[in-house]
């Protein structure tokens, strides 16, 4: 059976021979590894209790390892302030993973031979509100007197009243106790057994523990409130469906002549400008919105203000030196975008050249943080279907993204003139990233400027702070751009 991601299911374990390896994206919180049970067809019960594997299955996370030619980030930290640097980012770290563990993420191992039935997974309740829990059963052989019990950590378990010959302890408790000496009886108490979490949490889990005689089975409870989705009218042109967003700074010329380009193509679409130059000169002409900063903000800072405003589907980000052509089919990638609702970001070339990267993170232990590889012109595999396209992990400076997935990951206005790569490096592992090669945009011959050119390469300083940024607020170790 084929299962959407995008659906909720419930998977009930019975009768099956198999081996099931339980992960959630929450992360964990849970030390030892917990067994869940899978059943096989009805036999003898075993005589003698299961154990989980062994701890040696899971071992702790360890140190990873830096390339030779990899930047340590620690030596880029101010000596007279490391050693408190280094606390703190210990501290922030902790708080990072309770905000993003949980018992979901706890592997659950499958013994075999168990008569239990149960939700092997997609079972999943609102907070503080009572859920039948689907597919409890017992499936065992003819007995005098059957008992089976449930146990909740995060919530409280209740069944029906029993009928005659029954009994049920616990109704109302995080522990639930049935016992019948009629199985069909026992069945239907099983049947109308509800969860509800004790405190509100809008998305964490709980793991209920069912047992009968020496068999246990393990499965996770997803307590999660459900989120109104966000939806945007893609209308009945480009125009409603792209903004065109831009920054610049100290260079009109340049991005005078990318409207006239703009305007050559697409007479109505909108255009986003963030301005930090330090004589602001008036932008004026239809579906322009222009947006003065303070001076010298920086580029990741005129990125957050030009999306903040965008309310579009789709934004296509170009720089104010670009030039569109008639390789400049903004269509063309909204259809690739279109048909690939996984992905957040396509970038296209730029002058004919694609530039792109792969992203390779190894986590590393919890004192020294994470290792970071940039691998240029790395790539995945193409894109199912369009055979011109590739999956990556980061693009080049001309790309299109939806507008609420790029605004949830943010562009760091800390990073003034060194920044690119770093918005991919924040997004990793919840941007979907693709380039491609069928539409490109051309680059303005390059005007030498003084001014500019102060700005346009800054001091080592500045690569120091962003090296210390990486190391605190990335947690890394080390770093890698090849």
């Amino acid at each position: 059976m084929a299962v959407s991601t995008f659906q909720t299911v419930v998977l009930v374990c019975v009768f099956a021979t198999c081996t099931l390896l339980l992960f959630s994206v929450f992360g964990r919180d849970l030390k030892t590894p917990v067994a869940a049970s899978i059943t096989h067809p009805p036999g003898p019960p075993p005589k003698t209790k299961r154990s989980p594997p062994p701890l040696s299955h899971l071992p702790p996370p360890g140190p990873c390892t830096c390339a030779k030619a990899a930047v340590l980030l620690k030596n880029a930290l101010p000596m007279d302030r490391a050693e408190e640097l280094i606390k703190r980012r210990e501290k922030e770290f902790q708080q990072h993973k309770v905000r993003t563990e949980s018992v979901l993420s706890s592997l659950l191992y499958a013994p075999s031979n168990s008569p239990l039935q149960y939700p092997i997974q997609g079972f999943r309740v609102q907070p503080m509100t009572s859920t039948l829990i689907p597919g409890l059963a017992l499936h065992a052989e003819q007995r005098s007197s059957y008992t089976v019990s449930l146990n909740v950590s995060k919530g409280v378990l209740r069944t029906l009243f029993p009928a005659k010959g029954a009994q049920v302890q616990g109704n109302g408790e995080s522990r639930l106790m049935m016992e019948s000496s009629s199985l069909e009886t026992l069945n239907e108490l099983l049947g109308h057994v509800s969860y509800t979490s004790s405190a509100y949490h809008i998305h964490t889990g709980d793991l209920a523990s069912f047992q009968f005689e020496d068999h246990e089975a393990v499965f996770p409870v997803t307590i999660k409130q459900p989120q109104p989705p966000v939806l945007y009218d893609m209308g009945t042109d480009i125009n409603s469906q792209v903004t065109i967003t831009t920054k610049t700074f100290l260079r009109y010329p340049e991005l005078q002549r990318l409207l006239s380009s703009i305007r050559q193509f697409y007479k109505d679409i909108e255009v986003i400008i963030a301005d930090d130059s330090f004589d602001p000169e008036k932008i004026t002409g239809a579906h322009i919105q222009h947006y003065i900063m303070p001076p010298a903000q920086g580029w990741f800072a005129g990125r957050n203000l030009a999306v903040s405003q965008v309310t579009t589907k789709y934004f296509l980000w170009v720089d104010d030196d670009f030039l569109f052509t008639e390789s400049t089919k903004i269509e063309e990638l909204v259809k690739v975008m279109e048909a690939n609702p996984d992905l957040d970001v396509l970038g296209g070339s730029v002058g004919g050249l694609q530039f792109y990267f792969s992203l390779l993170y190894e986590e590393g232990d919890e004192m020294e943080g994470g290792c970071m590889y940039r691998k240029s012109r790395g790539r995945f595999h193409s894109l199912p279907g369009y055979p011109q396209c590739s999956l990556v992990n980061g693009v080049v400076n001309f790309f299109l993204a939806r507008t609420d997935a790029a605004q949830r990951v943010g562009f760091d206005p800390q990073l003034k003139r060194l920044a690119h790569s770093e918005f991919f490096m924040d997004g990793l592992g919840s941007l979907m990233v693709a380039t491609c090669g069928h539409v490109s945009i051309g680059h303005q011959k390059i005007r030498v400027s003084a001014r500019y050119s102060r700005f346009r390469h800054p001091p080592t300083s500045d690569s120091d702070s962003k090296l210390q940024l990486h190391f605190f607020k990335n947690h890394l170790k080390c770093i890698l751009y090849g």
